[in-house]
């Protein structure tokens, strides 16, 4: 895949959504996991620990997506594919705290649940943008034409 320039704000939004990664992945491992048990599917095994396990390991999948968008620029469009991705593949969780009026982050309203909902297609164009992913889709594109 070759190499697609980005421009200064774009690396600024890639190196803050990295940032922003970062810290949710290292709260998921501390400060507010039990905040984040509550975007667990309810659809899904709900023993404790099984529960925590899916926690702790989109934690560290947060952490690594974190310091790949930071560091890994080289790879910035991969990357922004596979963040954008992970955000379509944690929807769920935030549907499912909405259908089930489950409370956490100061979501303590239906409202403030559904107007979630309409964050997580913003945080996946965000990747694709801050990455340059969709001006390499859209070359790609072009050259097939």
């Amino acid at each position: 895949m070759a190499t697609i320039k980005t421009s200064a704000l774009q690396n600024l939004c890639r190196i803050f959504l990295g940032g922003f990664m970062l810290f949710a992945g290292i709260s998921h491992l501390t400060v507010m996991r039990e905040e984040f048990l509550a975007q667990v599917p309810r659809w899904l095994p709900s023993t404790p620990v099984f529960m925590d396990f899916v926690v702790v390991s989109s934690g560290i999948v947060e952490i690594a997506l974190g310091l790949a968008m930071i560091f890994l620029s080289r790879y910035k469009v991969r990357i922004g594919i596979i963040l954008a991705i992970f955000y379509v593949l944690v929807f769920p969780g935030n549907i499912s705290q909405y259908t089930n009026q489950i409370d956490a982050f100061g979501l303590d309203t239906d409202q403030k649940r559904l107007m979630r909902l309409f964050f997580q297609p913003i945080l996946i164009l965000l990747a694709l943008w801050s990455t340059g992913a969709i001006k390499a889709y859209m070359k790609k594109r072009l050259n097939k034409s």
